[in-house]
C-alpha cells in the first residue's frame, strides 16, 4: 500500500536548531523545505502548504440568579494575521504523479506581513504561527506535516513618547469611624517609560505619613493581559517582581532614591492587537493601617530593542539627570552600563511551572491579582533580583515635610 511507502514526512525551517521553534518578526522572509521519504515508487497527487498566524480569545461568565446558576455566556473572537497558501507538488497530467523511492526535497518561501503580533499564551487567549503541509494521496488518507514558528514583533524603546520620565502623586486622608488620623502623600518618579528584560527600574518616591501610626510603602511591576470579545472584556493580572520599603513612623518622611526594581525577562507588550492586549504598569502603594491603601500607577512598556549606546540614550540620560536634580538628590550616579539584549536575557531553558511560582504576588496588596500568565517569547528561568537590606545613609531629620517639586 502506498501508507506503508511513505517513511518520513516533515516541514523543516531553514536556520532552525533541531527540537527549537524558529523566531521571525513582521517583513521577514520564512523559508525552508517539506520532506518525503519513500522507500519505493509511490503515486501521489497535489503537495500544498500553508502558513497560518490567528489570534483568537475564548471564555465563559456564568450568569447567576439567586442560588443557582441561570446560564453561562460564552465570548470567542479570532482574527487571522497570516493566511498563505500554496502548491509545492501538482501532477503535470491526470490527477496524480509517480515518484522514485528516496528522499524528496520541495523548497519554499514566502514574505511575512510588515506588521504582526508577537507570539503569545495565555489562559483565555492566544497568537500562534504555523506551517502545515499536506500530501494528497489517491485511495488514501492525506498525510499532513506541521511547523510552529515564534514571531517577535520588535518594540524600541528608543523613542521621544518611551524616553520620557514618568512620575505621579497621590495623597490620602486616613480615618477611622469617621476620624480623621492625619494625611499620607506619596509622590514617584521613573526616569523614562520604556524597558527591557534584564534592565533595572530605579523607583525615586517620596513618603509623607502625617498620621500617628507607621506606615508600609510597596511597589510592583505589574503585567495586565486583556482579552476582548463582542464588546466584552476579560483581564488577568499578575506581580512579575516587586519589592517592599522599611516602614516609615508617624510624623516621618522617606525619600526612595532609586530603589532597584529588575524585570524579569518576561514577554514584551503587545499594545495593537484588536482581540488582546498586554501592558504593564509600576504599582506604587501605601498600606494605611485602619483605612484602604494609597495607590499610584506609572505607565510601562516592555521592548524588545534596548536602550542605544549612544544617541538616543543621551537623552535619556540627560532627562534622567535632570529630574535627579530636581528630586534634590545631590551628585548624579555614575553613567549606567548598556542594558542586556533581548536574546540574552530571555534564555532557552526550562519554564517555571505553577508549583515553582517565581513571582508571588505582594502580601495583602489587595490588586486582585492572580497567578503569572507571560507572554510566549522562548522557555526561561527567572532568577530574583537580591534582596534590598541597604538603608538610607542619610535619613531626613526634620518632622515637617519641606515643599516638594515632583514635576
Amino acid at each position: 500500500m502506498l501508507f506503508d511507502k511513505v517513511k518520513a514526512f516533515a516541514v523543516q525551517l531553514d536556520g532552525a536548531s533541531v527540537g527549537a521553534e524558529p523566531v521571525f518578526s513582521g517583513g521577514q522572509a520564512v523559508a525552508g523545505r517539506v520532506l518525503l521519504e519513500l522507500s519505493g515508487a509511490a503515486r501521489v497527487g497535489a503537495l500544498r502548504l500553508r502558513a497560518r498566524g490567528r489570534a483568537q480569545v475564548h471564555w465563559t461568565e456564568s450568569r447567576s440568579a439567586g442560588s443557582s446558576t441561570a446560564y453561562t455566556q460564552s465570548y470567542s473572537e479570532r482574527v487571522e494575521v497570516v493566511n498563505h497558501l500554496t502548491t509545492l507538488l501538482a501532477p503535470d497530467t491526470g490527477e496524480t504523479t509517480t515518484l522514485p523511492p528516496g528522499l524528496h526535497e520541495f523548497p519554499f518561501s514566502f514574505q511575512l506581513p510588515p506588521t504582526l503580533v508577537t507570539s503569545f499564551e495565555g489562559r483565555h487567549g492566544s497568537v500562534r504561527y504555523s506551517i502545515k503541509a499536506t500530501l494528497h494521496r489517491p485511495w488514501a488518507p492525506a498525510r499532513r506535516a506541521r511547523k510552529v514558528f515564534v514571531v517577535i514583533e520588535p518594540v524600541d524603546i528608543n523613542t521621544p513618547a518611551l524616553l520620557a520620565p514618568q512620575a505621579g502623586v497621590r495623597e490620602k486622608v486616613a480615618r477611622t469611624w469617621y476620624c480623621n488620623r492625619g494625611l499620607v502623600s506619596l509622590s514617584a518618579k521613573i526616569d523614562r517609560k520604556g524597558y527591557t528584560p534584564g534592565e533595572v527600574i530605579p523607583v525615586f518616591a517620596e513618603i509623607d505619613n502625617g498620621t500617628t501610626r507607621p506606615v508600609l510603602p510597596r511597589a510592583a511591576v505589574v503585567q495586565t493581559q486583556t482579552f476582548m470579545a463582542r464588546g466584552a472584556r476579560k483581564q488577568k493580572r499578575a506581580v512579575v517582581a516587586s519589592l517592599v520599603g522599611e516602614p516609615v513612623g508617624p510624623g516621618r518622611r522617606t525619600l526612595w532614591q532609586g530603589r532597584a526594581l529588575r524585570i524579569p525577562p518576561v514577554g514584551p507588550s503587545i499594545l495593537h492587537c484588536r482581540v488582546l492586549h498586554v501592558d504593564y504598569t509600576l504599582k506604587v502603594c501605601v498600606d494605611i493601617p485602619g483605612t484602604s491603601k494609597l495607590l499610584l500607577e506609572l505607565p510601562l512598556v516592555i521592548g524588545t530593542v534596548p536602550l542605544h549606546p549612544f544617541g538616543s540614550r543621551s537623552s535619556s540620560v540627560g532627562s534622567h539627570a535632570s529630574f535627579l536634580l530636581d528630586w534634590g538628590l545631590g551628585a548624579l550616579p555614575e553613567q549606567p552600563e548598556a542594558p542586556p539584549e533581548y536574546s540574552e536575557v530571555v534564555a532557552d531553558e526550562e519554564v517555571p511551572t505553577a508549583e515553582q511560582n517565581l513571582f508571588p504576588p505582594l502580601p495583602d496588596l489587595d490588586l486582585g491579582l492572580e497567578g503569572p500568565f507571560f507572554t510566549y517569547i522562548q522557555e526561561f528561568r527567572y532568577r530574583p533580583p537580591p534582596l534590598y537590606s541597604e538603608e538610607d545613609p542619610h535619613p531626613p531629620t526634620e518632622a515637617i515635610r519641606p515643599r516638594c517639586m515632583t514635576c
